[in-house]
């Protein structure tokens, strides 16, 4: 039986993945330190920038604006589709304001006190402080005025063009005696998205928490290699599929214990990241058969990502029904998972 996405199945994607994400962090603090999460934060969203940002400027249509207005518009949109709270303030053509808003996507709940200034700085160097280089503007800086993690009401800053060229270490600047102008959102630019089909805009949400997953693995792989890879992110991934089953398994209405409906559970969290999933019954065992891995398709990790990714679903698991079993097999085909009494 084939199983086809829903709503509620994007809700799910994005939260677990959401949650994946802070995970691995909080777990490179307190495994590794602050310096490697550092480390990690500023690779991850390097990757994310070289790949998604020039690209991202000319989808927008804002490639054609000066380039502190680009850059900061940029962040408004692509951060609003995804489901963050941003705010956009411009001031002229040379400075632009961005700003994120408590409750911060990346850092949700509590976890947002575990999370050292020098690891969310990371994001900013990793990002916003290569906007001037990808754009071959040497002008152009980030101006980082608060940070929510030091107790700011947000995160917020504004691109600058100095007139001048600017030194590396001036990419980002940080600033905290300056405060951005108040959001106003009748005078905050619009992009059609706005009359987007709800089924559009929960597939754009669920499509960027996945992104940030496509960027951890090869992430990790590089920075830290496969064992790392397979214990840390593994061990958050476990974590991560127990403590977010419950709210994930209600978002789609499984009911817990029963091998069918774990099977059910499975192939619908599966469907909604766009795989081609199917479901059999094998005697006393459900098979989920899912053809290829698109949420990899390009990066072929090291399998030892594949088993921590995999971690996932059997923390979801240990939650469902302890006494449950989760077989997986991965070939070029695909992933089979056989879940069994």
């Amino acid at each position: 039986m084939k199983t086809v996405p829903s709503l509620a199945g994007y809700k799910a994607v994005s939260r677990i993945y959401n949650a994946l994400m802070t995970g691995l962090v909080l777990t490179l603090v307190t495994r590794k330190g602050e310096d490697a999460a550092a480390q990690f934060v500023l690779g991850h969203f390097r990757r994310q920038h070289l790949e998604k940002f020039l690209p991202g400027l000319k989808k927008l249509g804002l490639d054609g604006l000066p380039d502190a207005v680009a850059c900061a518009q940029y962040h408004y949109f692509s951060n609003a589709l995804g489901g963050v709270k941003t705010e956009y303030m411009p001031e002229s053509d040379s400075k632009a304001w961005v700003r994120y808003p408590p409750p911060r996507w990346i850092w949700q709940g509590a976890s947002i006190c575990a999370v050292p200034a020098k690891v969310n700085e990371a994001m900013l160097h990793g990002w916003h402080g290569h906007n001037g280089v990808s754009l071959r503007n040497p002008r152009l800086g980030f101006v980082c005025t608060g940070q929510t993690v030091e107790g700011a009401p947000g995160l917020e800053g504004y691109y600058y063009d100095y007139g001048r060229e600017i030194a590396e270490s001036e990419r980002v600047r940080f600033a905290p005696n300056e405060r951005a102008p108040d959001f106003d959102a009748a005078k905050a630019p619009k992009l059609d998205s706005a009359n987007w089909p709800e089924e559009r805009l929960k597939k754009v949400e669920r499509a960027y928490a996945m992104e940030y997953v496509r960027s951890l693995v090869p992430t990790m792989l590089s920075l830290f290699g496969p064992e790392e890879t397979r214990a840390h992110l593994g061990r958050a991934a476990r974590l991560i599929g127990m403590q977010f089953y419950d709210e994930t398994a209600e978002l789609l209405g499984i009911a817990p214990g029963e091998v069918r409906s774990f099977a059910t559970y499975l192939a619908a969290m599966a469907a909604a990241q766009g795989e081609q999933v199917e479901i059999a019954e094998e005697g006393n065992a459900v098979t989920i058969r899912q053809s290829g891995w698109r949420l990899m398709d390009g990066i072929d990790p090291h399998p030892a990502a594949f088993e921590a990714w995999n971690r996932l679903w059997e923390g979801a698991l240990a939650v469902h029904n302890r006494n449950l079993k989760l077989v997986t097999m991965r070939s070029d085909e695909g992933i089979l998972w056989k879940v069994t009494a």
